[in-house]
């Protein structure tokens, strides 16, 4: 049995769902917000399907953005389970909020962004306050079997975010894919820190089009997904997805026909309006398409003494 609970977020995606599902345990797949409005939701929806917080056994993140790590301090009695990045946010771990904000910074300086808008960094973290302040109980890792639900595997499918898991059962041909899969819009590929330290910036497109790809591969019959409505078309929609994105990443091509620019020059062009306001999603999105270029072997990446990135056409 799965039950869809409807939560409203304070975001501008708009309500997120929460999967409820009974094996032989009783889990929550995400958790909402940290609001009051979330909380009544949640609360609403457990009733519904005959529950109570106490009743919840587990919560399982798929990932660890605050509009679906909120409340898991509300199952007092669950343990609660998740991809080992989720703790760097849940611990409000110090020495990572030090090491993200230098990671930004280096990002920043990489895509040739100009100095007054470094304010920007601090505003890279994700709203805290809506986000759990308990650590994992349990880590899950891919090809892991769900406690408690015989059949259900995680799926490591990074991209949208560092700590991003799916979860799959190949009888039922059913997904629990959070933010994976949207049935009316794509997931933004997100710049993130790593999880080594040591390794170099995340190609988060990359990866999530390896992750697109991989759930296109399965005879997945339906996600049920983060927001919106179920998705039962996966393999057209994902078809459909990865076309648009590489047309999108042809058009960064073409701006390259006047010579080298850097990430925040493509970034202004692109985005002319709302670069300013949105400076870390637009940047995000840029990046993935020069990535996708990069990878492609259609431009190179040359560094600059100053330690600015600039791309070419070959």
């Amino acid at each position: 049995m799965i039950h869809k609970i409807i939560i409203p977020t304070p975001f501008a995606v708009g309500d997120v769902n929460a999967f409820l599902v009974k094996g032989d345990t009783l889990s929550l797949f995400d958790a909402g917000p940290k609001t009051p409005e979330a909380y009544e939701a949640i609360q609403y929806g457990l009733k519904q399907a005959g529950y109570t917080f106490k009743d919840v056994e587990q919560v399982i993140l798929t990932h660890h953005h605050p509009d679906h790590s909120g409340w898991i301090e509300a199952f007092e009695h669950a343990t609660i389970l998740g991809h080992p990045y989720n703790d760097f946010w849940l611990k409000r771990d110090a020495d990572f909020f030090n090491y993200h904000d230098e990671f930004y910074m280096r990002c920043l300086v990489e895509e040739g962004v100009p100095e007054q808008y470094f304010e920007w960094v601090p505003k890279m973290k994700r709203p805290i306050m809506f986000v759990g302040e308990r650590a994992l109980d349990q880590m899950l890792h891919e090809g892991d079997e769900v406690p408690g639900h015989p059949g259900w595997i995680t799926l490591e499918t990074l991209g949208h975010a560092q700590s991003h898991l799916a979860f799959w059962h190949e009888q039922t041909k059913e997904m629990i894919g959070g933010d994976l899969v949207l049935d009316k819009v794509s997931s933004n590929p997100l710049i993130e820190p790593p999880m080594d330290w040591n390794s170099g910036r995340p190609r988060s497109l990359l990866q999530y089009n390896a992750s697109l790809k991989r759930v296109a591969a399965l005879p997945v019959e339906t996600i049920y997904a983060g927001h919106g409505a179920e998705v039962r078309n996966s393999k057209v929609l994902i078809e459909e997805r990865l076309k648009h994105q590489q047309e999108r990443a042809m058009k960064v091509y073409s701006m390259l026909d006047e010579g080298p620019k850097t990430i925040f020059e493509l970034t202004k062009t692109l985005f002319p309006t709302v670069y300013e306001k949105e400076l870390g999603l637009t940047l995000s999105e840029t990046i993935g398409q020069v990535d996708y270029l990069v990878e492609e072997a259609l431009i190179d990446e040359i560094q600059k003494e100053n330690g600015v990135l600039l791309y070419a056409q070959k």
